[in-house]
């Protein structure tokens, strides 16, 4: 009998470590899609800058999250022996890999805004200090306790702080981060002249639609694989994610008046939004949350291109992922209770109050760290460089051989 348990114990291990390691996998393969969508949005002369950055920026942040950030927000290092840290068929390790995907997202959200005026090290280095320690702040408080936030919200509120997939642990810190480095490095040259704005098309729609749909496919790993156990994924995961991510895909074909970049970017502000109460909303609760995010995109992308003319956002991540993020926080404690068709086990106040938290701490994270880095070595590009083009003044080569 003891023979069969732990044969059957030993399968079940097995299964859970396969199964974060295709989660791992398919967030791995996001980060195609976030460096397609910012090739196919930015300027010809840029587009290699792009695919380089999300490459180097993902390199960067493993080495960041594996020696500093995993052990800020869970107390982990890998500084023991191989056989320790192999047992359970190394589920540990793998689950350290699917946390990375997520963690390497936010140099790859910081990217999009960033884009086409940004020197290469300077970002580099600031967008790893980020990952190794602004992300994991928060990550350790909202995923593994940390610092008695989530005690302090069930003793005032009457729940903790949830976020199944990472609305704002993920999505609103990476786009409030980014807020700030977008405002610290200044609008690209040529964008306003005499006080007009100059429109720069994307380069290449068909790339920004890969991107679009490699990330939305990735996306089901993304919400569905954070359960972390075979035992412990829900169907109820993969239909929210679908119907917030339909519900994006409307609004922003509505809003937007069937414009490319916004239909393309509508399911991602749906998916963006549902990650925090995919696990406990109701579908048309869910469909609801995708909705309004999509909605959100489209209004404050245009807001912010005509009105706040010191905040040049190439790829708009702040509207996508910083303020759809914040209101997936918060649509969670709404469409998450049981009074609107939820599980329940959220409130109001505590959603509020974690995605502000969350968005606060990371946009003065992140203000600190590229201001200080600004300081010592300048973010931008100079006017010379930028006209040529970051893919010739930063690695000397075009996108095609013509350049």
């Amino acid at each position: 009998m003891n023979d069969t348990n732990n044969a059957v114990e030993t399968l079940l291990q097995g299964a859970d470590t396969l199964f974060i390691l295709l989660g791992a996998t398919m967030v791995l393969a996001m980060h195609a899609g976030f460096a397609f969508l910012e090739v196919g949005t930015v300027r010809h002369k840029n587009q290699v800058n792009a695919l380089v950055k999300i490459m180097t920026d993902f390199g960067a942040s493993t080495l960041a999250y594996f020696f500093v950030g995993y052990q800020i927000a869970y107390g982990v290092n890998f500084f023991s022996s191989a056989t320790e840290l192999s047992v359970n068929n190394g589920y540990e390790l793998v689950k350290f890999f699917f946390l990375l995907t997520f963690a390497a997202a936010i140099p790859a959200i910081i990217s999009g805004g960033v884009a086409e005026r940004a020197k290469f090290y300077p970002m580099l280095i600031a967008a790893s200090i980020c990952v190794g320690v602004v992300y994991p702040l928060f990550e350790g408080m909202a995923w593994n306790s940390a610092f008695g936030f989530q005690d302090f919200l069930q003793e005032r509120f009457g729940a903790t702080f949830h976020d199944f997939a990472g609305s704002v642990v993920v999505h609103a810190v990476g786009g409030w981060i980014a807020f700030a480095a977008v405002y610290l490095l200044g609008v690209r040259n040529g964008r306003y002249r005499n006080g007009q704005l100059v429109a720069f098309a994307p380069s290449n729609i068909p790339f920004l639609a890969l991107g679009a749909w490699i990330l939305t496919v990735g996306w089901f790993g993304f919400n569905v694989m954070s359960a972390q156990t075979l035992g412990g994924v829900s169907g109820l995961v993969a239909l929210n994610s679908l119907m917030a991510m339909v519900g994006g895909i409307v609004t922003s074909m509505l809003v937007g008046r069937k414009d490319p970049g916004f239909i393309h970017n509508g399911p991602l502000a749906g998916l963006v939004a549902v990650c925090a109460g995919s696990d406990i909303m109701h579908p048309i609760g869910a469909l609801i949350t995708g909705a309004v995010a999509g909605a959100l995109f489209v209004f404050l992308f245009e807001y912010m291109q005509k009105r706040l003319r010191k905040l040049d956002d190439v790829l708009g991540v702040w509207p996508l992922h910083g303020v759809c993020g914040l209101w997936g926080g918060v649509a969670a404690g709404v469409f998450g209770l049981q009074s609107f068709g939820g599980l329940g086990g959220v409130t109001f106040l505590s959603q509020l109050v974690g995605s502000i938290t969350g968005a606060a701490l990371a946009f003065v994270g992140g203000f600190v760290v590229y201001g200080v880095v600004k300081k010592l070595s300048g973010l931008r590009l100079s006017e010379e460089e930028e006209y040529q083009g970051a893919d010739l003044a930063i690695h000397r080569i075009g996108a095609n051989s013509m350049d």
